[in-house]
């Protein structure tokens, strides 16, 4: 069954390289395609992560004000979670239903070079062979490394510029610093990773990644201004109506005569 998966995958790019003749465009096209096809996954994910950023500080100042009381803790997280309708798992299930095509993707690059015939799997003149790795063109040569490493750069980056627009807006300086210090870490690794994997699975995955980075951007401002309008709202409600009453002065009474 998953042999099936990963030759469907196989035949969608070689589809579109009959038409561009050209792998590393086909690979694109066919990451924008699936992008577009996970999108709406991925903005539930990207609301989520917004909803956590909302619901993380009252989480910290039930820390502060429960430390020694674990349950208590738990209990008055549900009822936050409750009034403002989050699902702490929500932003797990996409990508744990992207994972699957992820991996398909990532298995059929790594074995583009004995299911065609071709000695060369190239991205027009930018990258010669996406079959090769980057440690095999350091091999080479720097002047053959210098495409891959590039690959490289965006591969790893595009782990850590999304954590780094997501604690922009973040006050708690803790946080924010423990958030950048995982993406520094993980990068690093991703870098490790990128080393011995072929060119086509670094291409295809800062492909999604920069697309999708645009996708989380824009859900973030759309939440953003949805939040911005109804605080307006709110405000126009609560707001007490002013009555401007001008009082008229009055007249003396005249006074009797006895």
């Amino acid at each position: 069954m998953w042999d099936i998966f990963k030759d469907w995958i196989f035949d969608v790019i070689q589809f579109f390289y009959n038409f561009c003749h050209d792998w590393g465009l086909a690979i694109i096209i066919v990451t924008i395609i699936f992008r577009i096809i996970v999108a709406p996954l991925m903005h539930k994910q990207a609301k989520s992560n917004y909803a956590m950023q909302k619901v993380q500080p009252k989480i910290q100042a039930l820390k502060d004000r429960f430390p020694d009381d674990p349950t208590r803790q738990s209990q008055e997280m549900q009822k936050i979670y409750a009034e403002m309708k989050f699902n702490p798992l929500a932003g797990c299930l996409p990508m744990l239903l992207q994972m699957p095509i992820f991996i398909a993707l990532f298995q059929v690059l790594r074995e583009m070079g004995d299911r065609v015939g071709e000695t060369s799997y190239s991205f027009y003149n930018l990258v010669p062979n996406l079959v090769q790795t980057p440690s095999g063109a350091f091999a080479e040569g720097f002047g053959t490394f210098i495409p891959y490493l590039i690959l490289m750069v965006i591969f790893a980056g595009a782990t850590f510029l999304p954590m780094v627009l997501q604690q922009l807006k973040t006050e708690n300086t803790q946080q924010k610093n423990q958030t950048l210090m995982m993406g520094g870490i993980m990068s690093i690794m991703m870098l490790w990773i990128s080393w011995g994997s072929p060119a086509g699975v670094l291409l295809f995955w800062g492909a999604s990644s920069v697309i999708g980075i645009g996708q989380n951007q824009l859900t973030l401002a759309r939440c953003r201004a949805q939040d911005k309008k109804r605080e307006e709202e709110e405000a126009l409600v609560v707001k007490p109506i002013e009555v401007n009453v001008e009082r008229k002065e009055k007249k003396k009474r005249p006074k009797k005569k006895r």
